[in-house]
């Protein structure tokens, strides 16, 4: 038997199997960090690339409404100026809706602590406190009289070795 033919398994057994006496290296075994295999990395920089033209293509749109803007007669720069008022006053009452929901939650997140999970806290500490008198009580009335018995024992078994010093 030759060491191509073993098939190891830690956990449950071991085996006997015979392996395919193929040309191609062994191969290890895979950790637990994959690495990407390497057709899927021009995936992930077309998509980084993708991304980052997105972006700059929406800071560019936006230079150049300002620009546009900038060199617009007044009465469009006042048009949009109001216009933006009016999505800025949109905003802050949406924030403000937000703002409101996430008090609501943490009301709801104070309740929960106070109501369900400190009793259950409470509960748990008596249950440790009981089981703390329990083992108390095991310990005085059943280990320490065992421990004493067994030093007699000890002692008495010590004093019949001195008194019978042939029988070792």
């Amino acid at each position: 038997m030759s060491l191509d033919t073993v098939q190891v398994c830690y956990n449950d057994c071991m085996t006997v199997e015979p392996q395919p006496t193929s040309p191609e290296p062994a191969t290890q075994p895979s950790s637990t960090v994959t690495e990407p295999v390497p057709s899927e990395r021009p995936k992930e920089n077309r998509r980084a690339a993708g991304i980052i033209a997105v972006v700059v293509g929406i800071v560019l749109l936006v230079i150049g409404g300002i620009v546009l803007l900038a060199l617009a007669p007044e009465s469009t720069t006042a048009k949009v100026r109001d216009i933006f008022i009016i999505v800025m006053a949109l905003e802050s009452l949406v924030l403000g809706v937000a703002v409101i929901v996430l008090i609501v939650q943490i009301a709801t997140l104070i309740n929960l602590l106070q109501n369900e999970i400190k009793p259950i806290l409470d509960s748990t500490n008596e249950t440790v406190n009981h089981l703390r008198g329990t083992t108390q009580f095991l310990s005085n009335n059943l280990v320490e009289p065992v421990m004493k018995l067994n030093e007699y024992l000890a002692g008495l078994r010590k004093l019949f070795d001195f008194i019978r010093p042939d029988r070792r």
